[in-house]
């Protein structure tokens, strides 16, 4: 039995659990690892993460390893065979985004080098870390999920409200919001 202390999120199903330690807040630079992040996050909207994280393998499958520059020429025999995978979230809607947001994302790729040197150069390359005591005390959104899904949104992205932004910067390790007694936080300040 595992007697580690965890962000009282994670529980006891084993998906979640391994999300929770080896992923979750962890910084995350590469660019197909963050294409794939933001097309869950925008995935997840109005489900829970388990369900998409229970879909992750079919989304990878479906979606040609989250390579955005295969995922930018999706057209609508593309559209309508992922309609009927039911692998994963078929919501046209939120299938439509992932092929905007590829494009996007390739953009942005030509203006910063990187999509990595656009998203982490919002906290200068460096995670924020916040001290949080409880899961309670752990905000939705932010001023900087605001401006970053404000700035999302006028370069055309879909998807991206301020909780999905934040949720996405969690994610991909731009903060650490693992409460005070998780062993991860304590892990990655040890390695600081």
């Amino acid at each position: 039995m595992d007697e580690r202390i965890r962000c009282s999120w994670a529980g006891d199903i084993p998906i979640y659990v391994d999300y929770h330690d080896n992923e979750w807040g962890r910084p995350t630079h590469d660019d197909r690892e963050l294409f794939e992040l933001l097309v869950l996050e925008g995935a997840q909207a109005g489900l829970s993460w388990l369900t998409i994280l229970k879909k992750r393998e079919a989304y990878r499958e479906a979606f040609d390893g989250f390579d955005p520059a295969k995922v930018a020429l999706y057209d609508e025999a593309k559209i309508e065979e992922l309609m009927a995978n039911e692998g994963i979230v078929r919501n046209r809607r939120k299938i439509e985004s992932a092929i905007t947001n590829a494009k996007l994302f390739l953009d942005v790729v030509g203006e910063f080098g990187s999509f990595d040197a656009f998203i982490w150069g919002y906290v200068d390359g460096e995670p924020i870390v916040n001290h949080w005591e409880t899961q309670a005390d752990v905000p939705a959104t932010t001023p900087l999920s605001d401006r970053i899904s404000k700035d999302l949104k006028k370069r055309g992205f879909k998807f991206v409200g301020s909780t999905i932004v934040y949720a996405y910067m969690q994610s991909i390790g731009m903060v650490n919001d693992h409460v005070a007694d998780c062993f991860v936080r304590q892990e990655m300040t040890e390695t600081l």
